[in-house]
């Protein structure tokens, strides 16, 4: 009998495997992208705020492809998440060496720029400066420029949680089952990037704790969904994650360097899990 697999909180069957060849050999031609909106209509695989989980579909196809179960289109965008084509475009900034102290948050301007114009210069600050380069987001997520006195200054990432964090499931009290049920309300802080040139004394923890306070109402408006409580990784050979407590985020341990879906991503740095609870009665919340 052929082999079932568990991938992104899905048990795939042998009778699943053949819906999913058959819909590849069906759409070969139309490409991934289509294939997985198909899948994701044929499973009713939604999201809580009723949209396609296509994107975990898509990793969901990937991993399979991987696995030698399945076999797939041509990718007919191959580049478009590496950060190649935001390096052939002109940006024009100020780089000039900026420093001093924000003695207001006032004087910062935050631009949310998820589906603007402004998303392919977030990208481009992101790939060209953040060690880690421009992420591939599996999922809901935001994207904030920080601008102050008109220049940018700093870029921040919102995403879907960590689909298993031992150390965040601990603190919470979660079970698999409560936390299958409420994943959707935490999000990942997964790039915070302070441009190179700005040394303003204090403005991290300041930006930081004023995107916070503003991405509970965007994320409502955008996905229709309520966060409770926010996380972040911290690689502490790079970073101390001074500025995440300095704005009373709550470290909750460590990470056991399986990446971000867990077993499936071996090999991973061991990082300092810090969590930020948006309501004071957030376990209850996470459990319902």
């Amino acid at each position: 009998m052929e082999q079932a697999y568990h991938i992104r909180g899905r048990d795939i069957t042998p009778g699943d495997l053949d819906t999913i060849r058959g819909l590849v050999a069906q759409h070969w031609d139309k490409g991934r992208t289509v294939i997985s909106r198909l899948l994701c209509e044929h499973w009713n695989w939604l999201q809580a705020n009723g949209a396609l989980k296509d994107r975990a579909c898509r990793v969901l196809l990937l991993s399979l492809e991987q696995k030698g179960a399945i076999e797939l289109p041509p990718s007919q965008s191959p580049i478009i998440r590496t950060g190649r084509k935001t390096r052939c475009r002109t940006f024009t900034y100020d780089s000039t060496p900026l420093g001093g102290c924000v003695s207001r948050t006032e004087e910062l301007r935050f631009s949310m720029v998820r589906r603007t114009t402004e998303e392919v210069f977030w990208n481009y600050l992101i790939d060209t400066y953040h060690y880690l380069g421009n992420p591939k987001i599996v999922g809901s997520y935001l994207k904030y420029l920080v601008y102050l006195d008109g220049r940018p200054v700093a870029a921040l990432g919102w995403g879907a949680a960590a689909w298993r964090v031992a150390a965040r499931d601990s603190f919470i009290g979660w079970d698999n089952e409560h936390r299958l049920t409420n994943l959707h309300k935490v999000a990942g802080n997964v790039r915070f990037l302070i441009l190179p040139w700005v040394r303003v004394k204090c403005l991290a923890s300041r930006i930081l704790a004023a995107n916070v306070r503003r991405l509970p109402h965007d994320w409502q408006a955008f996905y229709n969904q309520r966060l409770v409580l926010l996380e972040t990784f911290v690689d502490t050979t790079r970073f101390a994650g001074t500025c995440y407590k300095a704005a009373n985020w709550h470290p909750a341990g460590l990470t056991r360097g399986r990446g971000k879906y867990g077993p499936n991503t071996p090999g991973q740095p061991v990082k300092a899990v810090f969590l930020y609870p948006l309501d004071r009665n957030f376990r209850e919340l996470l459990h319902r």
